[in-house]
């Protein structure tokens, strides 16, 4: 479920240490680590920046560099990296390495003559290349790159986190000496791009609602969302409460987002393929059925029934920041395995509103919407890009399916699913304009320091190319993720969390409508993740990710019954009465709450000693 923020940044896997070549001081401001290629022609530019930048920062820098030839596409770069190591076994690493980033030619004789005329033994240095003494150094180096992260050179490490900004001098200098401006942006980004982050604004909303809702103005919190809101165009007139506008709304675009995420998971991510899908499918049915199975066994019957539903979600937006919490003590593929749970969840529990919390058909708003929806896919058939017709039709299937007494935020949906997931086929003619672009940046010298209207014009095409090769439905997930997780999501939780409690309200957490909801997230969410995962294991339909133990995933299971966001949002959709809505939603807090809490308690005591990185396969990463 979105809610989610982009992932952290890549961090060095293997610290800083004495194998390393180092030029400055150990406790300097700032350690910048690259992974280089002896003949990668961007290595080869980006030296002189490093060079500009230590003679300006002075001791304030520490500058390590590490081996990551890519020999498929630079043959030299392996000897070169040997000659570096041989080199430094004589005492010098330095001067080798500045020969071979000024020089081109790296063939094994001039490779030769640059040891002689830094002064080395030439016997002992060509014995070395000759016997590849230095081949496993590295080796070792390449293989650290791989791990933290690097597929490509050069790639940089500050203070031990991946660097993907700009690699010319200014900004590697802002970067270093992080002015006020600068700091403050990267706190936000670093929060931002926590997956916890999205977690602790719902929780803060969460908790001003309930405050409120409790506190001397609590009336005030009830009648606030009431308020009005109308739309007037002409004679045609929306009027909904601010309520409505969030619930039915603004959650539209919470559910459009979700709508790219399932998208893209089904093309490219963990549910492409049936081997990948398999086991996260499975969770997400048990983690539905079972739930829902012990909702019904307390309120068969009753007039509590309708709330089936409410148990089957999952809140990734909490789930995944607690896991994410406990660091490298969680697994890597346990994370990645209960994001790709979660969309499928997502998917059931779309399809769950869709067809069982519909109701009143207006089988003409219905047409108006298939109109609007077949619309969206000839655009799509079409190869049109461009977001803005998009959004002008969208807005139409939304009004349609609000006429229609399907849920309005279906429309999202259906939305994001007409909304082109490929990049343009005109691939190569874009590289090659890019190519032609950067060349037009090589002005002679006389005009380097006169404004150039071209270069500009140059940079504008530039942001317009990158834009393109994104494909539609890649950007706009980018570009409306934060806004649904730092937005969107805590609105809706502010606006739908605050419960009244009481001891009239906490009595109701003893009747069948709560301990429905509470037995069905607590109990049944782990129950059916484990059991429905386990019995695809064992007949073998699905297996286990490496690096993950039932026990740890029995925990974790825990965890997903933290419902929430969903679990509210089916509220609503489920029960008009206000007084059985407060009494669910009291309940799914309750719910949420003891999730948390039993699943952190057992996911700490089943992950002692989870290893502190991922391995990965060393690939032949590319410039």
């Amino acid at each position: 479920m979105s809610g989610e923020s982009t992932p952290s940044k890549a961090q060095l896997v293997v610290p800083v240490n004495e194998r390393d070549h180092a030029q400055g001081l150990a406790n300097a401001l700032a350690t910048l680590v690259e992974y280089g290629d002896y003949q990668c022609p961007h290595c080869r530019q980006v030296y002189y920046n490093i060079k500009e930048l230590q003679e300006l920062l002075g001791d304030r820098m520490r500058y390590v560099y590490r081996h990551l030839p890519i020999s498929s596409a630079h043959p030299n770069a392996q000897l070169a990296a040997e000659a570096a190591e041989a080199a430094a076994a004589q005492g010098k690493f330095w001067e080798m390495h500045d020969k071979l980033y000024v020089h081109p030619d790296l063939d094994k004789a001039r490779i030769v003559s640059y040891a002689e005329e830094i002064g080395l033994d030439k016997d002992r240095f060509c014995e070395d290349l000759e016997n590849r003494i230095y081949a496993d150094k590295v080796q070792k180096d390449f293989d650290s790159g791989i791990r933290s992260g690097v597929n490509g050179t050069p790639t940089f490490f500050l203070n031990g986190e991946r660097y993907d900004g700009a690699w010319d001098t200014e900004s590697l200098l802002e970067l270093v000496e992080k002015p006020l401006g600068m700091r403050v942006r990267l706190l936000t980004q670093n929060f931002a791009r926590q997956a916890a982050s999205g977690g602790i604004v719902l929780l803060i909303c969460t908790i001003i609602a309930l405050v409120w809702r409790n506190s001397g103005f609590g009336e005030s919190y009830v009648h606030f969302w009431e308020a009005e809101l109308a739309i007037n165009l002409g004679p045609w007139e929306l009027s909904e409460s601010l309520l409505h506008w969030i619930n039915d709304g603004l959650m539209v675009i919470f559910f459009f987002v979700v709508g790219l995420e399932i998208k893209r998971e089904l093309t490219t991510g963990e549910l492409a393929s049936p081997s990948k899908a398999a086991l996260p499918l499975a969770g997400a049915i048990g983690g539905m059925l079972i739930p829902a199975a012990i909702y019904l066994l307390f309120n068969a019957g009753g007039p509590a029934q309708q709330g089936w539903g409410i148990p089957m979600a999952t809140d990734i937006a909490f789930t995944l920041g607690i896991l994410t919490m406990f660091g490298s003590r969680v697994p890597l593929p346990l994370k990645v395995f209960f994001t790709a749970m979660a969309i499928a969840d997502d998917l059931g529990a779309i399809l769950v509103i869709a067809i069982f919390y519909s109701s009143g058909i207006s089988f003409l708003a219905l047409g108006v919407a298939a109109v609007f929806l077949i619309a969206l896919i000839i655009l799509n058939r079409a190869r049109v890009y461009s977001p803005l017709p998009y959004v002008v039709l969208g807005i139409g299937l939304w009004l349609a399916f609000l006429e229609s007494g399907i849920h309005p935020t279906i429309a999202g949906v259906l939305l994001a699913m007409t909304i082109p997931s490929r990049s343009p086929a005109n691939m190569r003619t874009l590289l090659a304009q890019v190519i032609s672009l950067l060349q037009s940046f090589e002005l002679p010298v006389k005009w380097r320091d006169q404004v150039d209207s071209r270069r500009q014009a140059a940079v504008s095409t530039l942001e317009e190319i990158t834009e393109r090769m994104q494909s539609p439905a890649q950007r706009l997930e980018e570009s409306l993720t934060p806004w649904t997780t730092y937005l969107i999501l805590p609105l809706f939780a502010l606006a739908n969390a605050g419960v009244a409690i009481n001891p009239d309200s906490v009595g109701t957490l003893t009747s069948r409508l709560s301990l429905g909801i509470i037995f069905g997230l607590v109990v049944g969410k782990p129950l059916g993740i484990g059991l429905i995962s386990y019995g695809a294991s064992r007949l073998g339909l699905a297996s286990l990710p490496g690096g993950i133990e039932w026990r740890q995933f029995i925990s974790a299971g825990v965890l997903a019954g933290i419902g929430f966001t969903m679990s509210l949002f089916i509220t609503n959709s489920a029960f008009s009465d206000p007084v059985i809505q407060e009494a669910a939603k009291l309940a799914i807090l309750v719910a949420s709450i003891l999730a948390a809490a039993l699943g952190s308690a057992l996911l700490y005591f089943t992950s002692p000693s989870a290893e502190a990185h991922t391995e990965m396969v060393a690939a032949v990463a590319t410039d």
